[in-house]
């Protein structure tokens, strides 16, 4: 699905116009990305969480060179699904 197809859909779901659909939509990926940053946790109950989770530097293989390279650390952004979610999928 992308994001067009996501637009039409909250669009049929909430009576909203397309335009208005896409405006919430972009207001909440806007609101998620604006608390992961800061650092945040979102949970949304019965959907799941989104977080920030560190990574370890590590050391890595290059295929090509087969030289060994160090990737850095970094912050890196995830999400866990909550039961409900878990259990719609499940049952179809």
């Amino acid at each position: 699905m992308t994001k067009a197809d996501l637009i039409t859909k909250i669009a049929e779901k909430s009576e909203l116009s397309k335009k208005d659909s896409e405006k919430a939509l972009n207001a909440v990926i806007a609101a998620i990305t604006d608390a992961l940053t800061e650092g945040d946790k979102v949970q949304l109950t019965g959907f799941g969480t989104f977080e920030v989770r560190d990574k370890k530097e590590k050391e890595a293989i290059n295929p090509r060179t087969k030289e060994k390279i160090v990737v850095p650390a970094r912050k890196s952004p995830a999400f866990k699904a909550g039961k409900a979610l878990k259990d719609a999928v499940d049952a179809k």
